[in-house]
């Protein structure tokens, strides 16, 4: 039993989002403006964004302060970062106390439409990952840690993140006729030590558990779909830094969903 479920194409092996943004892109970005035309299912009206506000992580809201243009990349970090509240970086964007090295506070914009909103969802930082494992228990010291693991940490992060929305997608054009404008993320969660049934399967049939899970719950033009996705260790990192096996599916929380499993399984069985 392989994982071949992760998606309803054949089974693709490769890798494995943060926060409510009222900041604007960067101007220099224009890019990073350009409406949705057509897709109004994706843009609730002011009482339903206010609603849904408390749904997206908070270090979304000030997240474009932090996305660099290409051209601007090499630009080293200027008082616009400052928040001008308390004359302070954000709290996770500052090194911690013992920290060896200096991080980047530079955020990468995703491909992944945010929910109740026309921007993207923004990776974290160097600097936020680090404080974020710092926060769940990690400690440097005790692990040999260079400034180029981290960038390529965040690089493998993000990578993963993609792969899983691009999963996602191969899903989610079975309902392309009920949402032609396409799915967003409405918000996801962890939960590393809570195995899937199909992956407690598994591992009675002799496979590794994955490392990893996470549920995404996504906006199908009005109706939330959550999706399991399970992370497997695929070796050694390529060099498009992709070495984690994802096993991507919707939950078994509905009819529908139960139908696409069951739709996309007797496609494989047969073709």
């Amino acid at each position: 039993m392989g994982l071949s479920a992760s998606s309803p194409s054949l089974a693709v092996q490769s890798p494995n989002v943060s926060e409510h943004q009222t900041a604007s892109p960067p101007s220099e970005c224009p890019m990073h403006q350009k409406k949705m035309e057509g897709c109004a299912v994706h843009v609730k009206s002011s009482d339903q964004g206010a609603e849904n506000q408390n749904v997206v992580p908070a270090h979304q809201e000030h997240a474009y302060e932090y996305v660099v243009c290409p051209v601007k990349s090499g630009s080293s970090q200027t008082t616009d970062d400052i928040d001008p509240r308390n004359m302070m970086p954000p709290p996770n964007q500052v090194p911690s106390p013992d920290q060896p090295f200096p991080l980047s506070t530079v955020r990468e914009e995703s491909t992944i439409p945010r929910a109740y909103s026309e921007k993207k969802w923004v990776y974290p930082s160097e600097q936020m990952f680090w404080n974020a494992m710092l926060k769940k228990g990690w400690r440097w010291k005790k692990d040999d840690i260079s400034p180029e693991d981290m960038t390529n940490i965040i690089k493998i992060h993000n990578q993963n993140n993609e792969q899983a929305w691009k999963e996602i997608l191969k899903w989610e054009a079975l309902h392309v006729v009920e949402c032609p404008c396409g799915p967003t993320l409405i918000r996801f969660g962890g939960k590393a030590k809570e195995y899937s049934p199909r992956a407690r399967i598994r591992s009675w049939m002799g496979y590794e558990l994955p490392f990893d899970r996470h549920d995404w719950i996504v906006d199908r033009c009005g109706k939330e779909v959550r999706y399991v996705i399970d992370y497997y260790d695929g070796g050694e990192v390529d060099k498009d830094y992709q070495f984690t096996i994802l096993d991507v599916r919707p939950a078994f929380d509905s009819i529908s969903a139960i139908w696409d499993r069951m739709k996309v399984a007797w496609w494989r069985w047969t073709s």
